[in-house]
């Protein structure tokens, strides 16, 4: 019927006890797969009717009071982050690198799945982090999945992350528009001289935001290149608009230089349609005032000192 809610086929085959198993079902699918035994208790199932189904393989343990309808090997990122986040109780929530993970923070996932709550307890599988400054208001919901708000995520990201990598995850919040520059001063007057709270001031103050968003290995490199050579960018990947319409991104800029620095990888530029393209792209720069200079992917990774000494040069 039109408007009526669709049984996911990933879990059909599972369930063969309706109506019960609609209710599982559904609730199944609003949580990327996964289910703790207090939520299947109250869809009807007792603890030994729990046991059954993980003897017939129609639930799998996950962890301690979580189950799966599928393989937990072939769980997704969002159903292990929410496995975690339920094994911990009510008032937990994903946190620290996975929060910055559903946040869209370009911060790496290591293996364990971080989550904090007031009453951390070690779990198999779970880095628990134990926080009784975790108030309801630093949670929300990213896809289903409990979350620190950006703000708590920053600062607790900023507790182990490198000061390159925190000024990354501040510019990919700078980009989404989601930066909330009270919300953030809200959390460090709660911070209570956590480890990570002068480091985040000290970015916020002295850092650039938005500017420094490389978007792949090559340009990081080469941004590390200027600032050791002592030659910051203005702007990494800065818009430059043209008169008539358009424009051209840049992978660095020095405004009051005119100065655009471009860095090509070993394979994006080589096709004779790129060449065309980055030769006209360059020449309607040139019209504007610009000076652009190429360096190679080879002379960025492998002869940094050489680079360095073209910048100064021409800085």
């Amino acid at each position: 019927m039109e408007g009526s809610w669709r049984k996911p086929d990933y879990v059909s085959h599972k369930f063969q006890d309706p109506p019960r198993d609609w209710g599982i079902a559904a609730r199944v699918a609003s949580q990327h797969g996964v289910l703790s035994l207090a939520q299947l208790q109250d869809l009807g199932l007792s603890t030994s009717g729990v046991g059954k189904r993980v003897a017939a393989g129609r639930l799998h343990r996950v962890h301690h009071g979580v189950y799966s309808v599928i393989d937990p090997m072939l769980l997704t990122r969002p159903g292990r982050f929410m496995a975690a986040v339920l094994a911990c109780g009510a008032s937990a929530a994903l946190s620290h690198r996975c929060a910055a993970a559903q946040h869209e923070l370009r911060l790496g996932v290591r293996a364990l799945v971080d989550v904090t709550t007031p009453h951390g307890k070690s779990r198999p599988g779970i880095r628990v982090h134990s926080a009784a400054t975790l108030l309801p208001s630093d949670i929300i919901l990213i896809d289903s999945i409990p979350t620190t708000t950006l703000a708590r995520t920053l600062l607790d990201v900023a507790e182990d992350a490198t000061r390159r990598e925190l000024e990354r995850a501040i510019d990919a919040a700078e980009q989404q528009r989601i930066l909330d520059m009270s919300a953030i001063d809200d959390a460090l007057s709660r911070a209570n001289g956590r480890h990570g709270q002068a480091t985040l001031q000290a970015v916020l103050r002295e850092h650039k935001l938005g500017n420094t968003l490389t978007r792949n290995e090559l340009e990081e490199a080469f941004l590390q290149i200027c600032r050791h050579a002592g030659t910051p960018p203005d702007q990494a990947n800065a818009w430059i608009p043209f008169p008539d319409g358009g424009g051209a991104a840049a992978d660095f800029l020095w405004g009051a230089r005119c100065l655009v620095i471009e860095v090509d990888g070993r394979d994006v530029h080589t096709t004779r349609s790129a060449f065309e393209s980055d030769r006209r792209r360059d020449q309607r720069l040139a019209t504007l005032g610009y000076r652009v200079v190429r360096f190679t992917w080879r002379q960025v990774m492998f002869a940094p000192g050489e680079v360095a000494g073209t910048l100064r040069a021409l800085l």
